[in-house]
């Protein structure tokens, strides 16, 4: 897969299979070896965009991943915007909350998700569906 970097040129990819899943997962770790992040740092925003396009799919109903490099001056990252359709999060206190599962899995989707990276924002309403945007920035 070739990707395009240029600051700023959002790279889009859907979310409606698992495939697209593991499309989101190389996608964020190419843009994120071109931003010079450590292999650790990789590996954390890699982890948490797989949560996080998961849990578009399965809870959201599919919807779409964009990635994009971003500068601050200082230094370089990447930010990620996650975007449903769905029912969005009834409780978003509880759903952050460690060890809460909808879905029968471990309850580490958004607050480890969250951990995993610098920034991290969240809009959800049954009206507009969720929306959650992540940022890694280079140490």
């Amino acid at each position: 897969m070739t990707t395009d970097i240029g600051l700023g040129h959002p790279q889009a990819q859907s979310v409606r299979s698992d495939e697209d899943v593991v499309r989101v997962r190389q996608l964020v770790r190419s843009v994120a070896v071109a931003v010079k992040l450590s292999l650790v740092d990789q590996t954390k925003v890699v982890t948490a965009a797989s949560e996080l396009a998961r849990n578009t799919l399965v809870y959201g109903g599919g919807g779409t991943v964009e990635v994009t490099t971003v500068d601050s001056g200082r230094r370089k990252g990447l930010r990620i915007v996650f975007a449903d359709s769905g029912p969005g999060i009834a409780d978003l206190d509880l759903a952050l909350t460690d060890g809460y599962t909808t879905g029968g899995g471990l309850g580490l989707g958004l607050s480890g998700s969250r951990r995993l990276v610098d920034e991290f924002e969240i809009e959800t309403s049954a009206e507009t569906g969720t929306r959650i945007t992540v940022t890694k920035w280079a140490r």
